[in-house]
């Protein structure tokens, strides 16, 4: 069925719960392949939640219905001289509530923070039908249980979110960015982690590889002119220090477009791992020496990344398996992000470790959804 309105939501759970009728939540669909799906009673849409319902250009806020892409919320705070510092993959047609909700981020956060940090409201449809609000519509907030943060990666397991409130910012006045090449990945990251530890706080760090000798760094620096120019010469700098090339690239995105739409358009197996900074190199390397490896995409300053593996049956849940435990061991966790369908069955998306902070997350799960009708298999409780 589709919602079009918050109220509309709420009463389609409530009937739901009440029925103990299982839901699956759905705006633009851009996330069907996150998570071990389980067939549901009804499809819920919310792609009809669609609007900005209030933007405040002299606050630097903006409140949107949850179904609104993220193309049409950035055209219109651009005609403001505006941005929401996100870039999530997906960005032509993802919703705003679907960004959310799989705590989807691309590469910024190594200068304007995650959805977290952005995040200031939000209205909730509750399994039980209650149209629940926190935070609010101002930057300061008051103190208390920030349920926003409940949300963020929640996957539609804890409620629908309807409405979300964000902190936005002036579009930056330049952008620039740099590239720069490594024979090693060691290099490749040591280089990153010069870069992410000065005060330059460049837009994005990145490396990527598709091959055990070849490594690239991308660099994005976004600001005031002489910031831009600064952060590009420290990259410089700490690139010819572990022995590579840098080239400038005043259009980086053309570089890192491609790069954030991995989880887009891979084919085959995608795991994404969240790791301690400093171990990023040593899983690299492992990652590049698995049976079908194809694409490694590092967010270097914040420790997630991608690796694309593609090959047979056999050797796409071994590197599963393999990437989960390397995970583990640099002290870091993994999800496999894609996979194909005809190993869903026999790859699971959170893996058979141990999930650090489980017993809490199923306390919540029973407080906000105690019939377990919302999104069944979808999230890290099953």
């Amino acid at each position: 069925m589709s919602a079009t309105t918050y109220q509309e939501v709420a009463q389609a759970l409530a009937g739901a719960n009440a029925q103990k009728r299982s839901v699956r939540v759905r705006g633009a669909g851009t996330k069907d392949y996150l998570g071990d799906l389980n067939p549901t009673d009804l499809v819920l849409e919310t792609s009809a939640l669609r609007g900005i319902v209030a933007h405040v250009p002299a606050d630097l806020t903006v409140t949107l219905a949850a179904g609104t892409p993220f193309a049409d919320l950035r055209a219109a705070l651009a005609q403001a001289g505006q941005f929401l510092p996100l870039d999530p993959p997906h960005s032509d047609s993802a919703t705003i509530g679907g960004i959310v909700a799989a705590n989807s981020t691309g590469f910024w956060r190594a200068r304007y923070g995650g959805i977290r940090d952005q995040l200031i409201g939000t209205t909730t449809a509750l399994a039980d039908g209650t149209l629940a609000r926190a935070g609010g519509r101002v930057v300061k907030n008051v103190a208390g249980y920030d349920v926003n943060k409940l949300l963020i990666g929640s996957l539609g397991t804890l409620g629908v979110i309807v409405e979300c409130t964000f902190k936005i910012l002036p579009l930056p006045r330049a952008s620039a960015g740099l590239q720069a090449s490594f024979a090693r990945g060691s290099a490749a990251f040591a280089a990153a982690d010069a870069l992410a530890r000065t005060p330059a706080r460049a837009a994005a760090i990145v490396v990527d590889s598709t091959a055990r000798d070849s490594w690239r760094l991308l660099v994005l620096a976004q600001g005031d002119p002489s910031a831009v120019e600064r952060t590009l010469s420290i990259a410089t700098d700490a690139t010819r220090a572990q022995g590579g090339t840098a080239e400038r690239h005043d259009d980086i995105e053309l570089g890192l477009g491609p790069l954030r739409e991995l989880p887009a358009t891979a084919r085959g197996t995608l795991v994404r791992a969240s790791l301690p900074v400093a171990a990023q190199s040593a899983f690299a390397d492992a990652a590049t020496r698995l049976a079908g490896f194809r694409h490694l995409v590092s967010d270097a300053a914040s420790g997630v990344v991608r690796v694309h593996v593609q090959s047979d049956e056999i050797s796409e849940i071994a590197a599963a398996d393999a990437l989960g435990a390397a995970a583990r061991v640099c002290g870091g966790s993994a999800r496999v992000e894609r996979r194909p369908d005809a190993l869903r069955d026999r790859v699971t998306a959170w893996g058979d470790g141990e999930i650090p902070g489980l017993f809490l997350m199923k306390r919540l799960k029973d407080a906000f959804d105690p019939n377990g009708v919302l999104e069944p298999g979808r999230g890290v409780v099953r």
